[in-house]
């Protein structure tokens, strides 16, 4: 990561955001303890704060509990719920509504410019506006959350396991795999046992493709972690790993629970990808439904939604469902859904008018640090210029090598007419033995399309079929190109008998 243009800021506007104080520290923090007099500072701030709701804010998560008010219509006690379940979100990894995730940042905004010496404050503030970041697919606010996040870390460099873990999540946001892992771990180091940490960790080595400290990873959150976040990071690895049975009942377990509607709009949101993803349709839509009457503004749920009306054929809704999920802030990679159905439709105008947002889009993420590597390799395999995408897919592999990266790489070489390295990498992103064990259509169609070029009739059909059999409707575009290609295949010939060997009668003849 390039360092930021640190510039020191004027004395605080009471009526602005606030901005934390330069440090030009990029690195996690090492050593070095807070004067006496910055904790003398946080001592008195901490005093001055006082009424519940300071509590709650910078209580641990295990002490929140008991800060929750009594009554429920004592005076502040909704305002005091409301923080107590966006602080879930930004410290414990619990999805939050975004009003109370605005209220907040608000409050904590407040609060720093009142108290500047604030670290926990700081670190709330800036994991705040993370999770924010992550909710709205608005990345502009990257840059001001890494701030806080620093300026946090100046002022408590040890044992500052909020900032630490927040910058995990940071770089998670950027997709920054390997940067997520050494936040995470000094986050685990800071505080032991914390569930938060192990599953960033666990998403961290996900994307940087080491499969076995997933496992080592996990099974650490299991023991000291029964939530129901735990349970959902459980249920990805599950998925990951073809465990679709064992997926489904974390995620059930998940939702059921889950303390607030927005917890729980996330867990099925989870549930309908991965029911899509293995052809239930019907149980997508309810799981999307379900999700969306909990939490309208869930964009991922919003455009699973049109995704699954897409594979149910039902095009002229899946369109306007992709443009509500699409907004005025889109993800790169639902702009490329959406032009991938008008392709399918024959509405080229279109398609490549979307094709183009995804590269303006992609270019706002990356100028607040995403690495957009993978959406726009997938974009140029398909719709631009494949060797292109093989430059910047190579990249990818050689500092983040996740599976998905090893399917985008192999269908860009393919692409490019490279078939026989495409294959490496396709079989990489399919086989268990190498990682891949994740049952994905869209990958076993890859694989299938790579072995018909090389002339491998066989493997190449039994991925086409494996593909469909998957996910029938696994995309608008590429499901009836693995129809048709499997089509021209044909039926399996029949292996010759060896001279001399009798066949035997088909029983059922």
């Amino acid at each position: 990561m390039e360092k930021p243009a640190w510039t020191p800021e004027p004395a605080p506007d009471p009526d602005r955001t606030p901005e934390p104080a330069p440090d030009p520290a990029m690195r996690p923090a090492r050593g070095g303890r807070p004067t006496r007099r910055t904790a003398a500072r946080i001592l008195v701030a901490l005093a001055v704060l006082g009424g519940a709701a300071g509590a709650v804010l910078l209580a641990r998560p295990a002490e929140r509990s008991a800060v929750r008010p009594a009554t429920p219509g004592a005076p502040g006690g909704a305002r005091t719920a409301r923080l107590a379940g966006a602080l879930d979100a930004v410290t414990a990894g619990v999805p939050a509504a975004l009003p109370a995730l605005t209220e907040l940042i608000a409050d904590r905004e407040r609060r720093v410019r009142a108290h500047p010496g604030d670290a926990r404050a700081w670190a709330v503030l800036g994991a705040a506006y993370v999770e924010r970041a992550r909710r709205t697919a608005d990345p502009a606010g990257f840059p001001a959350a890494e701030r806080a996040l620093r300026t946090s870390l100046r002022l408590s460099p040890e044992h500052n396991a909020d900032a630490t873990a927040a910058l995990a999540a940071l770089a998670l946001g950027r997709r920054d795999f390997p940067t997520a892992r050494t936040w995470a771990q000094q986050a685990l180091a800071s505080a032991p046992g914390r569930g938060a940490a192990y599953a960033l960790l666990i998403a961290a080595c996900t994307g940087t493709g080491d499969h076995k400290a997933v496992g080592r990873y996990l099974e650490q959150l299991l023991k000291a972690d029964h939530s129901p976040a735990a349970r959902a990071r459980a249920a990805a690895v599950y998925r990951d790993r073809g465990w679709r049975e064992d997926a489904a009942a974390q995620l059930t377990d998940a939702v059921a629970a889950a303390t607030g509607p927005a917890e729980r709009a996330a867990y099925l949101e989870q549930s309908g990808r991965y029911a899509w993803e293995r052809g239930d349709l019907d149980e997508a839509q309810r799981s999307f439904t379900a999700a969306l009457r909990l939490d309208p503004a869930r964009r991922d749920a919003l455009a699973g939604r049109a995704r699954t009306l897409a594979s149910l054929g039902r095009s002229e809704e899946a369109v306007a469902a992709y443009r509500r999920a699409l907004g005025d802030r889109p993800r790169p990679e639902h702009l490329l859904e959406l032009g991938e159905l008008y392709e399918s439709l024959g509405q080229d105008g279109p398609a490549g008018a979307q094709f183009e947002r995804v590269r303006e889009r992609a270019g706002q993420e990356q100028a607040a640090g995403v690495d957009t590597a993978l959406v726009l390799g997938r974009l140029e395999a398909n719709h631009g210029d494949p060797e292109e995408a093989v430059r910047g897919l190579r990249e990818e592999w050689r500092r983040q090598p996740g599976t998905a990266v090893a399917d985008a790489l192999g269908w860009a070489l393919h692409r490019a007419g490279q078939d026989q390295e495409a294959l490496e990498f396709a079989t990489t992103a399919t086989e268990e033995a190498q990682g891949g064990g994740v049952r994905d259509a869209l990958y076993e169609f890859h694989r299938g399309a790579v072995e018909v070029e090389l002339g491998l009739s066989g493997p190449a059909r039994r991925h086409l079929e494996q593909a469909l059999r998957t996910a029938p409707a696994f995309s608008p575009l590429w499901a009836p190109e693995a129809g048709r290609a499997l089509a021209e295949l044909g039926e399996p010939v029949p292996a010759e008998a060896p001279a001399g060997v009798e066949v035997a009668a088909d029983a059922t003849g």
